[in-house]
Parts: C-alpha cells; sequence; structure tokens
C-alpha cells in the first residue's frame, strides 16, 4: 500500500489516570480524587496520532488483547490506517499518578509475552518513508527488516546502560531518549553515535528543553552539511558535531497533564524532517508540539494540528 510518510510498529495501550493532591502521594489510606478516567496511551499511540493529526500519512501495526482495553484502542485510532495483531496476554496499561503541576508517576503493565513476535503480514504491504519503532521487544527482529529506509525510535528514560535498549539505540538512524536517568546526557548521545548508525540524536530535558547530537555537519534528518561546530573523532574515523542545546517552547496555557509530551514531540520532530526542514526547524516544531500536549488533559486525546503548529511557528 502506498501513500504513507510514517509506519510507526508497535506501543498502543490504554493509560489509567489518576490527578492527585501532590506528588510524591504521602501515605493514607483513602483519598479522594476527580474522575478516574481510562484514555488512549502509550507511545506508539501517541506518536501515530499526533503524526496523523500534523496531516501526515501515517499506518500503524501493534498486538493489542482481545479484550475492553483493546476494543479502546481500536476506537481511538479508528481514522488511522491500523494493522491489528492479537497480544497472548491482553493489552498493555498504564496507571498515571498526575500531580497539579502536571508531572506523572506511572505505573506500566507491559503485558510481556516471551518470544511474541509481530506478523510480517502486518506491515508487509506498506512502503513508508519513515519507519517510527516503540521499544517493544516483539519489534526489535524488525530492525533489519526496512533497508534503506529511515528508522527512529525513543528510548524515554533509558540510563544509558541497560541492555534492553541498545539494539534500538544502534540500530536506529534518529534516536530521542529523555535525560530523566541519565547522569551524563552527553556523554551517552555520543555513544550512540559512536557505536550505531544514528546520524541524529535528541535528548529531551522537559522545561529545560533539549540537546541535540548530530554527525559532523548533520543540518537536517540525513542531510549532512561539512565543517561546522566542534568535532570528536569516532570509531572509524568519522567525525561526531557538537551537542547544542535548544530550548523549550513557552506553554501556551497553563499546564494540565504532561503525559504525552515527549511523543508529541517526536510527532513534531518527525513531520518538520519530513517536510524537509533543517535541524533547527524540525527542534522546534516538536517543542511546540511537546508544549501544546501538556496543556491539555489526557495522554493523547488533543494532539495539536498542522494549522496551529505552524501558526504558532510563525509567531
Amino acid at each position: 500500500m502506498n501513500g504513507h510518510d510514517v509506519l510507526v510498529l508497535g506501543g498502543a495501550g490504554v493509560d489509567t489516570t489518576v490527578y492527585v493532591p501532590e506528588l510524591p502521594l504521602p501515605y493514607r489510606d483513602t483519598y479522594q480524587v476527580p474522575p478516574v478516567t481510562d484514555r488512549i496511551g502509550n507511545t506508539g499511540a501517541g506518536v501515530a496520532l499526533g503524526c496523523h493529526a500534523l496531516g501526515l500519512g501515517v499506518a500503524f501495526a501493534d498486538l493489542i488483547g482481545d479484550d475492553p482495553q483493546g476494543a479502546l484502542i481500536r476506537h481511538a485510532l479508528r481514522d488511522v490506517d491500523c494493522r491489528w495483531g492479537t497480544a497472548v496476554a491482553g493489552t498493555r496499561r498504564s496507571v498515571l499518578l498526575v500531580g497539579p503541576d502536571g508531572r506523572r508517576t506511572s505505573f506500566y503493565d507491559a503485558k510481556v509475552t516471551s518470544g511474541e513476535l509481530m506478523p510480517r503480514q502486518l506491515y508487509a504491504d506498506v512502503r513508508p518513508r519513515h519507519v517510527h519503532l516503540s521499544i517493544m521487544d516483539f519489534c526489535r527482529h524488525l530492525i533489519p527488516e526496512f533497508d534503506g529506509v529511515p528508522l527512529s525510535t525513543d528510548l524515554h528514560d533509558w540510563d544509558g546502560a541497560a541492555g534492553y535498549q541498545k539494539d534500538f539505540a544502534y540500530g536506529c538512524d534518529l534516536v530521542f531518549l529523555s535525560a530523566a536517568a541519565l547522569a551524563d546526557p552527553i556523554a551517552v548521545m555520543r555513544d550512540i553515535i559512536a557505536r550505531g548508525r544514528a546520524h541524529t540524536v535528541v535528548c529531551t530535558r522537559g522545561a529545560d528543553g533539549c540537546l541535540v547530537l548530530t554527525r559532523e555537519g548533520e543540518t537536517r534528518a540525513g542531510e549532512a552539511r561539512a565543517g561546522e561546530g566542534e568535532t570528536r573523532p569516532r570509531e572509524g574515523g568519522t567525525r561526531i558535531g557538537e551537542v547544542r542545546a535548544f530550548p523549550a517552547a513557552p506553554l501556551p496555557g497553563p499546564v494540565a497533564d504532561s503525559n504525552g509530551a515527549g511523543d508529541a514531540f517526536v510527532s513534531g520532530f518527525l513531520y518538520g524532517s519530513l517536510r524537509g526542514a533543517p535541524l533547527e526547524r524540525c527542534v522546534r516544531l516538536g517543542a511546540i508540539a511537546g508544549a501544546h500536549a501538556c496543556t491539555v488533559t489526557g495522554t493523547h486525546e488533543s494532539p495539536i494540528t498542522e494549522p496551529l503548529l505552524l501558526a504558532r511557528a510563525a509567531g
């Protein structure tokens, strides 16, 4: 099937969101809270819905359960070209505690079944311009499947050492991760480029913006320009550019819920990349999309639209 800008693989789930009076939450037998809601969640669904809202052609393939949560996911993604396989253990779930400042604590039930793989027929007919891999274990074997197609992934709160994420970190062209668990983000970013195939690594830092590292001279997704910035040698003689810091975008309103901000950032960045934008604009578009996500409730229910993104980017 043709006409897809992005194929997103894996990573849909259901978020049960509980708005609490503070985080961390002191022990008490009972708290009265606002209505507890089940919503579409998890990273792959967020990237797929975010890219779709920005006008990109999106295909999404995943394994979900034959259960009420799976039905919720199917409904939430009804406007996206989706291909579903059955997850033996059921649909992935998260319980999110969200404080008044929008910060969250997540309890994630991955519903892992050892040896489970994504059937090739779910995605074999898609000819995308770009593939985004969620870090589901059943997506690991898909990395060699897309020879010649740019791959991206989000490592989330990787600590830079755990082995689970390394196949994704070193096997993708564009790597996103959070600084949340990193003692030395720059060292980890350099390691990803030194050991792997990434041309760009983006490390998000919440309200502090993000850090970006590219191979020497990278200015847009995969397009090289020689001779900029401080460089350091890489194994095999390739050189790596300097780490650049970018600010966060101003919030367009009060903070409601930070859930989904990272996935929104990825969506905005990919939108810019697939539109041929330079690196700086891709980062700005990602930051604007992420800021928008912080001002709406839920994880992925109200992603920023293309007209609104471009209007805010022009402001």
